[in-house]
């Protein structure tokens, strides 16, 4: 039986303060999103009964801030952790669990502080060195340490493969930064041009500094509850029209698919069949761009260009402010702020409220969200509308 006939939506949004910001924990980040998202939503803290909690590589929060909270009588509880597709994959079991009946008001919350004062971001994320054995020792010894170099292999290939360029992935940089000088919440606004981006030191080639996305502190979540109950609640609900996941298991070997297809495929067909829309029907992009290669793949799995033509559809302009397909209208990872999926879903609602003020694009009835996580290893897709389905 479903229990919310109206279907299920995003009623409240909580962002604290993001970049650097110091002197909190992740479970104080997280504990603050909550309470904004809660209250942005017109509800109280005991209107929850549900909470769902990611945390990034900077440590906790666990089911733990359910007591940091205060929540009593919780009808769901877990942690989850599909990395950069986490964010999708909660707001997608939430939804399923307002459906089912199994519980009515649930919060999904993303919280990290990697950054510490007097370092580098490129510090935060360095962890002591594993004990390397088998292959791994063998990848090790040739520089395959970070994630950077693994996502440049892909980058790599995709080139090798179809012609790709690094002004491509500029064309994708330089975009999503003149999104970022629209957003004033975003860290980096200063516009950037194609020689800024060549210029950027490399990173792990053919990964420019300028394609990699930024470091940041802070918490964002979201209340997901039913449509029918969001009506009467302080903001306009944002309709969770379809999602879905990819986990294909590539392997990092020759003749596999590592680098040239994604779970983008996957998780958007699922997600755009149960919205009932094609790519033909999407308004507004919001994609996980831990790179600007992340976007370009993104864009040919989710069928919006061919295989092989993301770097033309990039450099076209199709994607920055005034093209045909606006893309990470906040800035994205890589200009505005990191935190996992939340960063494209958090955009998403602000567009699909309106309240994108000088970014606001001009069309935002379909709004695609998605998510990466590992080494290209997982994916979740959103189809989010602040039109009720089939309205």
């Amino acid at each position: 039986m479903i229990h919310a006939p109206g279907g299920a939506c995003i009623a409240g949004l909580g962002m604290t303060e993001l970049g650097r910001v110091y002197g909190r924990s992740p479970r104080r980040f997280a504990a603050d999103a909550v309470r904004l998202a809660v209250a942005d939503a017109g509800l109280a803290l005991g209107d929850l009964d549900g909470l769902l909690v990611s945390h990034g590589l900077g440590g906790s929060p666990g089911i733990e801030l359910a007591d940091t909270l205060g929540l009593k009588d919780l009808r769901l509880l877990t942690q989850m952790n599909a990395y950069g597709a986490t964010a999708g994959a909660m707001v997608s079991y939430a939804a399923m669990s307002v459906l089912s009946g199994a519980a009515s008001t649930v919060a999904c919350v993303f919280a990290d502080a990697p950054l510490k004062p007097k370092q580098s971001a490129g510090s935060a994320y360095q962890r002591d060195a594993p004990e390397w054995y088998g292959f791994g020792g063998m990848t090790a010894a040739l520089g395959f340490r970070s994630v950077n170099a693994f996502y440049a292999l892909a980058a790599q290939r995709h080139m090798a493969r179809y012609g790709t360029t690094a002004d491509q992935l500029g064309a994708i940089a330089v975009g999503t930064r003149a999104w970022a000088a629209r957003n004033p919440l975003a860290q980096m606004r200063e516009p950037i041009t194609l020689d800024d981006h060549r210029e950027s030191r490399w990173v792990a080639e053919p990964l420019h500094l300028l394609d990699c996305c930024i470091v940041s502190n802070g918490a964002i979540a979201v209340v997901v509850t039913a449509a029918d109950r969001a009506r009467d609640l302080a903001r306009p609900p944002v309709h969770l029209w379809g999602w879905g996941q990819g986990h294909p298991g590539i392997r990092k070997e020759r003749g596999s698919e590592f680098g040239l297809t994604t779970g983008a495929a996957a998780s958007g067909a699922v997600a755009m069949k149960m919205a009932g829309v094609t790519v033909d029907d999407v308004d507004v992009c919001e994609l996980y761009d831990c790179y600007t290669y992340t976007v370009l793949v993104s864009l040919e799995d989710y069928g919006f260009c061919a295989k092989g033509e993301g770097g033309a559809f990039a450099a076209s302009g199709a994607l920055a402010p005034g093209g045909s397909l606006p893309t990470n209208t906040g800035g994205g990872q890589l200009s505005s702020y990191y935190m996992w999926g939340m960063t494209p879903l958090s955009e998403a609602v602000i567009q699909a409220r309106g309240d994108g003020g000088e970014r606001q694009a001009p069309a935002n009835d379909v709004i695609l969200v998605s998510g990466n996580g590992g080494i290209l290893d997982h994916h979740s897709t959103l189809i989010v509308s602040p039109h009720a389905k089939g309205a």
